[in-house]
Order: structure tokens, then C-alpha cells, then sequence
């Protein structure tokens, strides 16, 4: 028999209800994880947060099954009614809370997601919702009231589970030894699921219950350990220092450029583990402010993320002096919700009967429940604003309406979309931009019924000798072959006429300095030709530009090629702020600064005019329509010109039809191409 099946019940009743150490520990964690998302400097890691959490839950979790079944009296319906008592209420009452909220802020469908956000919360699903949309890093997610929820959904998971596993095992055979060797197991199988997943499948990796099991499976085995091992006051010290040293290295090495969790959450759990295996009350995690927030860290987590979330609806999340006032105003709001619904509503639910504490859980659900089912039925309830905001709201949606069947997303081929008939033809080539700009090209051609054919691949610009990075394959759909693309291309434009004209269309700043809506500074390249660099480095730059202009001039050789300026990027998506703001009744254009595009930008045109220079390819500049004076505008009065932040809608591209004419009377000037 193990040393671990040998505790006494005995022993295992002494352990205390209440450690001072896990609650300051909880403090440690929910400070992280709050600085980290307001973006406060020296917290870029402070998600880490959320695993010192996976893992207090697991030891606690685990502590409180194994204990009652030691004693005869576990009851699984009783534990989750426990757990119940200590989540909904709160929960509940934040999403009621936003629902009130949100009808009189929130547009249509901002509302309609709130609400369908609201749902998967409550039913403890989030993390599967949220897995199949954008990652948890990315910037569109910013503005999802109830993003944070994910993590509930997991923990919630692992309720359901923990108490089903450890009482058929102990039902086979009774004892810690055997559930210890499980736990074990399980964490271990978790763990490598989790490394390979976070390679191909990262969401899937940071979103799901198996590939994040392991950190709470470990926290129940420090459980089984802690009861067992006597531990001088020495060895506990070291312990704790090491644990917190360890926690405060993964806030400081990591970021969310990291690959999360994979191998590298191995280090905050690890440190988590010692922290609660010393079990230890020190200056760390005793203090009155550590405790203080330790008892609010459940509801300084659920406040804090729609605080921020408030602060980007209202464009603010980059000043000082508003984070300031987000961080206050979570302190306000989780010490309000710990007082009046955490501890109301365990005392009220606790002392009740079975069925009345069922019932009254359910009631707290219903609350938030019901008006969100409403709001989502009825698609965000139009109505509740001037009939204009809605249609600013709704450029959202003026893009081509064959995009998603035509842009590619995986494969080397493109689908080839056609657009239009006649004797002639153009192609419009490139990434995601040159598929938006296809509709302006289509219109642009019906004059002179000309074909417009479609070779657009997302995420992809067409540069020879182009290859993406690990890290940035590893966010692209299954099967996804940039490089191919390219090679694709070439081969098919082998075999088409030469007059036929092409039109290339890239967002090439995003590959060297990552999204600029992100509003941060040079992200690591997301493309390299002869080796990876960390860094838009000005070698990088170079070489990049030199293939820009290379890849023109090969084309050139063989037919007339039209090279489009940059686009310029708003920073911010475009119908979704200005309706935003005329909510709060502010009429402002969204614009940058000519600078600010040029700065970005500048070394592109340089390389087009090489091209231009060396082998005739000629420039179609977008900032002739849709710039002026010093200033890019997304908007003219009050009519958005982009779908997002960066790529034209219909109202832009109208803008540029005669830009495209240029293309037409060229074609028209020279020999016929006879559309193959």
C-alpha cells in the first residue's frame, strides 16, 4: 500500500476549511490577471492568472470529494449545488446587470451577442463558444462583454466530472492511493493533449476542459500530497519563495505572443503547486490588502473584464487616466457584488432545503436568463435607436456578398471567381484587400464589359518567395498553403494571354508590423523569405521590398500590371465606432493623419515606384480618392467607407471606380485579350 493510502480519516479532518495562504494566493492571481488586460506595463504575462486559478480549484475541488468520502457522506448532488451557490448568483447578476445596461448602449448586434454570450455563460459553454470564434488574444475579442466567462465554463466542467471519477474509483477500490494514481494520469495525458494542441490548434488548446484538466488535476494531487507530507518550517519557506519566483518569472517571460498554454504553463502551476504544498501564512499572502482581495477575487474577476470592455466601447482604453478610473470602478463594483450577492446569497441559498435551494437557484438564473433569450430572438431589439445609427451600424455588412465563397482560406488554389462577361479580361490579385476591392473593379468594368476574375487567398500577399511563420500558420485554417498560393498563380498565368491585365491588391504593412488595430508596437513578422526574424528588422524590410518589387517586374514581363497603393488602415473598426458615437450623440468623421499612413507605408511605395522605374508597372494611388489635405478618411459625413477598420466597403470602393477606369481605357487603348 502507498504511503499516500495510508492518511488516516483522522488526519485528513484536520485539514483546515480555510487557508490564508489560498486566499492571498487568489490575490496574486486576479491582481495579474486585471493588470494584465487594462494593459498596465510589467504585466504582460498577467494572464498566468487564470492557471494559479485552474489550479487552487483543482486542490480544493479535490479536497473537499475525497475528505467527504473518507467520511461516508459525499453526496454529488450536494456538490454541485455548493458550487452552484458559490457561482451563479454573482454571474447571474452580471449579466442581468450588462442586459439593463446594453439596451441603452448597445447596437443591434452588439446586443444580440451580448445576449447570445450571456446564454453560453450561463449554461457554462462559453469556452466552446468562444473556441469557435476569434482567439483569445486576438483584438476582435476585446469586445466581448463576457469573454472572462471561459474559464468558469471550464472549472464548471471539471465539477461535473472530478466528484463522477473519484467516487467510481473509490466505489472499486477505497483508499488515496488509487484516485492519486488517476489524477495522475489524467494530468498527465491533459498535459500532452495540451502540448500538441497549443502547436495546431491553439484555441482549441486554450479554450477547452482536456487540454487544461492537467492544471487543475494537479492541484488535486499537491492535495493528496499535502496530507501525507510533514514539511519543516525551512523546507515550507523555501517552497513558498520558489513558488512565488516561479509565478513571477511567467509574468515576466511570457506574453501573448507566447504559444499558451503548451509546455510554458507548466511554470506558473508549478509555482502554484509549491505555494500551496508549503501551506505557509506570510507577509506574501497574509496581509490585509492580500486577504481583502482575496475574498473579492472571484467578483474582481467577473467585474473587471466588462470594465475594460467599456473602456474600448468608448475608445479609452489607451488612456492613463481611464484605466485608472476602470481599475477603481472594479474595485467599487466587486466589492459591491461580493457583499450584496456573494455573501447574501450563500447564507440565503445555504440554509435551505434541498429543493428550495434548487429552486432558488434557478430563479437567480432565470433573471439573466429570460431578457437574454428575448434580446437574442429578437436579433438585438431594433428600434431602440434614430433609424440612421442603425444604418451606419449595418455598413458592417456592405461588403462583397461572395466574399466568403471566393477569398480563399485553405488549399493552394483559388476558387477563381468570374464576375461579370465580355471579349476582355482582368484579374484583381492578392490578399484579403484585393478581395475587397473587387466590387469597385467590377463596377468600374461594366462600362467596357469586361470579365473580372477573382484570385484573392486571406492573409496571403502575393510576393514571390513568400513563406509564413510558424507562428502565424499555427492561427490559419487546417490545410492553409500561402506559399502554394503564390506558385498557383504563377502557373496559371503561364497559360493566359499576355495582354490580360492584373491588378495586385496586398496588405503588406500587416506581414511586417502585425494589425495595426491592435494599437501596439511591431508584432514579429508574419512572413520571411530566407529566415525568420523576431522583429521588423530594416534588413527584413528590405528584402521584403525587394521581392515586392522583383514579383511586379516578373509579372510585368509578360502583361500590363497595375500595382494599388496601400490602403490605408483606420486603426479601428469603422461603422462600429462612428454608430458607437453617434449613440452618445458625437458626429465625427474617423481619420488618420497622412503621416501616420506614410510611416507605415512609405517603404512600399518606394517599392512600387522600383517597379514602376525598372520594368513599366504602373500605380493606381487610392489616397487620391480617399485622402485629403493631411488626413485618410474611413468616413465622409457620416458615410463609413470601410466594413472594418481596414478593409473598403461599398460606399469606398464607388470612391475609387475612376481609379479603375484607368485600367479600362488601357485596355481599351491596346490589342484585345480574349478571355481562356
Amino acid at each position: 500500500m502507498s504511503i499516500i493510502a495510508e492518511v488516516s480519516v483522522k488526519n485528513a479532518s484536520l485539514q483546515p476549511e480555510f487557508r490564508r495562504d489560498i486566499n492571498g494566493l487568489r490575490a496574486w492571481a486576479v491582481v495579474a490577471v486585471i493588470l494584465y488586460h487594462f494593459g498596465v506595463s510589467g504585466f504582460g504575462g498577467g494572464f498566468i492568472g487564470v492557471d494559479i486559478f485552474f489550479a487552487i480549484s483543482g486542490f480544493l475541488m479535490t479536497g473537499i470529494v475525497v475528505r467527504k468520502l473518507e467520511r461516508g457522506s459525499f453526496s454529488i448532488i450536494d456538490f454541485y449545488l455548493a458550487r452552484a451557490r458559490r457561482i451563479v448568483p454573482a454571474l447571474a447578476v452580471l449579466c442581468a446587470s450588462l442586459a439593463a445596461l446594453g439596451w441603452f448602449v448597445l447596437l443591434p448586434p452588439d446586443y444580440k451577442k451580448l445576449a447570445f454570450d450571456s446564454i453560453s455563460s450561463l449554461a457554462f459553454l462559453s469556452n466552446i463558444a468562444y473556441w469557435q470564434e476569434a482567439g483569445y488574444f486576438d483584438v476582435a475579442s476585446h469586445e466581448k462583454w463576457l469573454l472572462h466567462t471561459w474559464s468558469l465554463s471550464v472549472e464548471w466542467q471539471f465539477y461535473l466530472l472530478l466528484p463522477v471519477a473519484l467516487a467510481l474509483v473509490w466505489r472499486c477500490k477505497p483508499g488515496r492511493g488509487v484516485q492519486a494514481w488517476v489524477l495522475a494520469s489524467g494530468a498527465v495525458l491533459s498535459l500532452a493533449l495540451c502540448i500538441v494542441l497549443t502547436g495546431s490548434h491553439p484555441s482549441a488548446a486554450f479554450f477547452l476542459l482536456p487540454t487544461r484538466a492537467w492544471e487543475m488535476l494537479c492541484g488535486g494531487l499537491v492535495w493528496m500530497l499535502s496530507a501525507r507530507m510533514v514539511l519543516s518550517s525551512m523546507t515550507r519557506r523555501y517552497l513558498e519563495w520558489g513558488g512565488f519566483l516561479l509565478i513571477l518569472a511567467a509574468n515576466a517571460l511570457f506574453d501573448k505572443a507566447s504559444a499558451w498554454p503548451g509546455s510554458a504553463a507548466i511554470v506558473p502551476v508549478a509555482g502554484t503547486m509549491m505555494v500551496l504544498l508549503a501551506n505557509r501564512v506570510s507577509p506574501f499572502t497574509s496581509t490585509r490588502v492580500a486577504q481583502w482581495l482575496g475574498d473579492r477575487s472571484y467578483s474582481l474577476y467577473l467585474w473587471h473584464w466588462p470594465v475594460y470592455v467599456a473602456l474600448v466601447y468608448v475608445e479609452l482604453r489607451f488612456e492613463p487616466w481611464a484605466i485608472c478610473a476602470g481599475l477603481l470602478a472594479t474595485l467599487v463594483f466587486a466589492h459591491l457584488s461580493y457583499v450584496l450577492v456573494e455573501q447574501h446569497t450563500r447564507v440565503f441559498l445555504g440554509g435551505r432545503s434541498l429543493g428550495a435551494a434548487l429552486a432558488g437557484v434557478a430563479c437567480v438564473v432565470a433573471v439573466a436568463a429570460v431578457p437574454a433569450l428575448l434580446v437574442w430572438k429578437y436579433a438585438g431589439i431594433d428600434g431602440r435607436f434614430p433609424a440612421r445609427i442603425d444604418l451606419v451600424a449595418a455598413e458592417s455588412k456592405n461588403h462583397n456578398p461572395r466574399r466568403t465563397e471566393c477569398l480563399a482560406q485553405s488549399g493552394a488554389a483559388s476558387p477563381s471567381c468570374t464576375y461579370g462577361a465580355g471579349k476582355q479580361r482582368v484579374i484583381v490579385l492578392g490578399d484579403s484587400h484585393a478581395a475587397a476591392l473587387v466590387t469597385g473593379v467590377v463596377e468600374a468594368m461594366a462600362d467596357g464589359q469586361v470579365e473580372v476574375t477573382e484570385w484573392t487567398y486571406t492573409g496571403c500577399p502575393f510576393v514571390n518567395g513568400v513563406k509564413k511563420t510558424p507562428a502565424d500558420l499555427a492561427i490559419q485554417a487546417k490545410g492553409y498553403q500561402c506559399s502554394g498560393f503564390v506558385e498557383w498563380v504563377n502557373a496559371q498565368l503561364s497559360a493566359i494571354p499576355a495582354s490580360v491585365p492584373v491588378i495586385v491588391a496586398n496588405r503588406y504593412a500587416a506581414m511586417a508590423y502585425g494589425l495595426n488595430e491592435n494599437h501596439e508596437e511591431a508584432a514579429a513578422p508574419r512572413i520571411y523569405f530566407t529566415k525568420i526574424h523576431a522583429q521588423p528588422t530594416p534588413e527584413f524590410i528590405a528584402e521584403y521590398a525587394s521581392a515586392i518589387t522583383s514579383t511586379a517586374c516578373a509579372l510585368a514581363k509578360e502583361r500590363p500590371v497595375f500595382l494599388v497603393r496601400p490602403i490605408p488602415e483606420m486603426g479601428t473598426n469603422v461603422p462600429r465606432a462612428m454608430a458607437r458615437r453617434m449613440s452618445f450623440g458625437v458626429q465625427e468623421d474617423i481619420s488618420i493623419s497622412m503621416a501616420a499612413y506614410r510611416a507605415r507605408n512609405d517603404w512600399i511605395w518606394k517599392a512600387q515606384n522600383e517597379a514602376q522605374a525598372q520594368c513599366g508597372a504602373r500605380i493606381l494611388d487610392v489616397t487620391s480618392y480617399l485622402c485629403r489635405g493631411n488626413r485618410c478618411f474611413g468616413s465622409r459625413l457620416g458615410v463609413p467607407f470601410y466594413y472594418d477598420d481596414d478593409h473598403l466597403g461599398g460606399h469606398g470602393n464607388t470612391l475609387l471606380v475612376p481609379m479603375y477606369k484607368q485600367v479600362l481605357h488601357s485596355m481599351q487603348a491596346e490589342p484585345v485579350a480574349v478571355r481562356q
